[in-house]
Formats: structure tokens, sequence, C-alpha cells
């Protein structure tokens, strides 16, 4: 008998929750929809009212005062006093965390073909690639389209360079050749590598970015070719060529650098402690302008606010834009913030990340609770104006990531983003990308999310 009024009580308990549970959600759901009109004074003013093409000339007089923005570099110390000024002078709340970040200068650097024929190669260093000698690396090619390939023809590839032609399936998947290329080719002996390029589309570009180096393997030179390049290359493997390249760069690692995230902030009327974060990263490599990654994520979490503030709206919560130091280099500067805000935790409501181009906006994604999805889906409703009232799943994000692990409900922007990989870490990288509608249009979707979700009188269910 008492363990049937015990089993009886658990499950009246457990009945009672779920009623509190779904009684709270239904009028959450009600909720979000008396914040149509909100939503659509918003939108209005980002898209056809006074703050048009705002976002977009905001980025423009960035990018084009201070140009790109690598880690540990003075232009990044530049874009940070410029950007805390700026948002200064736009009348929100700003402050500056100090961060350790990597510093590379990648110094000069050329390739050539020497035989079967002369030809210069464009090429980009990776990220903390080591020098070659002063008076370079020539050696005999070895051209191979995969890891696997590598491994059958280890034989050959001692005092080689080795040269990846992969094809470009996606860039999670493909990126693991400029990631690792080097160390695995190292493994075999060889004295340099140059990867493809990592995108699907090439005028002739390289395109850089991150690698990293395993621990007790020898550190070889590493650079990125184009993918015209890899493939001339690997024809004249085919037809049995003898290929000789030269290469000569003179990169170097320095100590970490000193750097800082760039925090503004409209502070919550009810709920200060509690936070919406929005965020882009403000550091970009040392090619391009940094314009699409990611000068356009990091303006259109500032113009979020703008637009907020300027029609008098203060949400119950803190809104809190970060603009990321050192993101290229895996995420550094929001790590850092991570490990230091963590303790608050269960402060943190939602965290949100623009970091893949302000193309047209196609959706919102999401990753969250299955009771934090379903006010979501209500809350891109409001988005209707826009046509961009889709929910996807799976928040996406190097700098949101940590706290979407710890159960942290995370959102980011889904674009347009089929050209997103064409100019990615490349010269490609500049104001010509943009297109001030789109992201007239981004700026409106991030505005909308983040007041509703800052201004609900509860925080989204973990």
């Amino acid at each position: 008998v008492r363990n049937y009024f015990k089993m009886f009580k658990l499950h009246w308990l457990t009945l009672t929750y779920r009623i509190n549970v779904g009684t709270l959600l239904i009028s959450e759901l009600s909720e979000v929809a008396g914040y149509a009109d909100v939503a659509k004074q918003i939108i209005e003013l980002a898209v056809n009212g006074a703050a048009q093409n705002r976002s977009y000339r905001r980025l423009t007089d960035f990018t084009d005062t201070i140009g790109n923005r690598v880690s540990g570099s003075h232009n990044l110390e530049m874009a940070i006093k410029y950007m805390y000024n700026a948002l200064k002078q736009d009348g929100l709340d700003v402050y500056l965390e100090p961060v350790k970040i990597p510093h590379w200068i990648r110094g000069n650097e050329s390739a050539e073909m020497v035989l079967p024929r002369a030809k210069r190669l464009a090429i980009l260093g990776l990220s903390s690639s080591v020098a070659t000698p002063p008076e370079g690396i020539e050696a005999e090619v070895l051209v191979v389209q995969s890891f696997e390939e590598l491994k059958k023809r280890a034989s050959e590839a001692q005092g080689k360079i080795v040269v990846f032609n992969q094809p470009f399936v996606s860039y999670g998947e493909t990126v693991a050749y400029r990631l690792n290329g080097a160390s695995e080719a190292a493994k075999l002996g060889a004295v340099a590598t140059l990867i493809r390029s990592i995108t699907p589309f090439s005028i002739n570009s390289p395109h850089t970015g991150m690698q990293s180096y395993q621990n007790g393997v020898k550190q070889i030179p590493t650079a990125c070719i184009t993918l015209e390049d890899a493939e001339l290359m690997q024809r004249m493997a085919q037809r049995g060529q003898k290929i000789v390249v030269r290469l000569t760069m003179d990169a170097k690692s320095l100590p970490a650098a000193d750097s800082f995230n760039t925090v503004a902030e409209i502070k919550g009327w009810q709920h200060p402690e509690q936070v919406v974060l929005l965020s882009g990263h403000l550091d970009s490599w040392d090619v391009g302008q940094g314009a699409m990654d990611d000068g356009g994520g990091a303006m259109i979490s500032w113009e979020a606010l703008s637009l907020i503030r300027d029609l008098g709206l203060r949400p119950r919560r803190t809104l809190r834009t970060v603009l990321w130091t050192a993101e290229e280099q895996g995420g550094v500067g929001a790590q850092q913030y991570y490990d230091l805000h963590k303790v608050n935790i269960s402060n943190f409501d939602l965290v949100m990340e623009s970091d893949t181009g302000t193309f047209a906006p196609v959706a919102l994604q999401f990753t969250g609770s299955g009771a934090a999805r379903k006010v979501m889906e209500e809350v891109v409703k409001l988005l209707a104006p826009i046509n961009t009232t889709k929910l996807e799943k799976h928040g996406e994000g190097t700098d949101i990531s940590p706290w979407m692990q710890a159960g942290v409900p995370g959102a980011s922007l889904h674009v347009a983003d089929s050209r997103y990989f064409w100019f990615h870490h490349s010269e490609g990288d500049t104001m010509t990308v943009q297109n001030p509608r789109d992201m007239d249009l981004c700026s409106a979707l991030w505005a909308v999310v983040a007041f509703v979700v800052g201004d609900l009188q509860d925080m989204l269910p973990r």
C-alpha cells in the first residue's frame, strides 16, 4: 500500500509539473503575439525608415578607414578604438574587456613553379605557419587528392613539397586539409605543404585561414594556393611530368598580444542582470577588408541596439552586443569571455551570433529545449513582413558554442550564403560583396528577435 501511494504521489507531482509548465508555455506563446506592432515598427525603421542603409554606411566607413584586422595587429587595435568611440557616440553603455590573443605575422611570401615551366603561384600563408629558410625551399612536388592517397604514397613524400588538390565538398568537411595537411605531410618527411584553397569558386584567388600543428610533429611551412594552380599541377603530375616549386616565407609567431572584446549594452529595466547577447567578430584575416567576414555581423549587432534605442524601447533584460576579438584564431576572445562570465550562466537568456555573412536572411537557426523552440517559433512569426518566419535547427557559431554546449539557448543567422566561400578569407572580401538592403533586413531580424526575447516575462526554458 505504501508503495502504491508513493507511486501515486510521484505521478501526481509529475502531472502537476507538466500542467504548470504547459500553462506557462501557453501564456508565453500568447504573450509573444502581443509584440506584433513593436516588431513592425522595428522592421519599418530598419528597412524603409530613417535607419535605412545605416548599417551598410557604418560598415563602409569602418572598413574603408581601418581595413583588415588580423589578430595581434595594429589595425585590430585601431578597429577596437574606432568601435568603442562609435558605440559611445551612439549613446550606448560601452566598455572593453581585456584578453590575450595570438600574434602571427605573415611577412613576405612567394612561390613559383620552376619545372616543368616557369610560373608564379599565388599563395597565402596559413596562420601560425613557420618560415622557410631565408633562401627558401626548392623541392619536387607530390600532388595528392586526399589524406588516403597521401598514406598510400607515403614512400614518395620524403623531401617533397606535398600539394593537396582535394575537391571542395563542404567547408566543414574540406577544411580538414587546411587544418591538418601540414602535420599529416610532415609525418611522412615532407618539407612543406601547399593546400588548395577551401572554396568552390576561384578567379586565381588564394584563401587563407587557420591551421594547427600537431604536438610532437615537425612544423613545416604551409600555405594555400589557388584552385587553378592546384588543378594545373594535378594535370602535370598525371602526365608524368616532374614538378619543382620554390617556396619562400618569412612568417613568424610573436608572444601573445593584449586585446579586448568590445561590449555595448542597453540595460534591462526589470532584470538588468539577465542578458540576451548579440555578437559578431571584429577581427578578420590580413587580406581584403573583412567586410563580409565578419564586419557585417558586427555591424548588425550594433544596429540592432540602435534601432531599439531609436524607438525609445527598453526591454526587461539587458541587451548586450559583444564584438569578439581573435575569432579567426579559434574563438580566442570568446572563450576567454565565457571563462570569465560562466559563473553567471543562469542569467544568460539567449546567445546570438552572425558570422556567415549578411546576405539576404532566410531563417533563424536555433538550439535549445523543446519548450524554448516553441517560444522561438512564435517569435519568428513576427518577422512575416520580411518573409523570414522559418526557424531551423542548430544554432551555430564558434563564439557562442561554449554557451550552447553548457545548455544556454543559442541562435544564428541563416542567410542566402551560396557565394560566401567565394570571398571567404581572401582579397575578395570587400565592401563590393555587401548589399545595403540585405543588411537592413538582417538588422531588422536581429533586433526583433533580441528585443522580444529580452522583454518576455520569463526567460527561455532550458
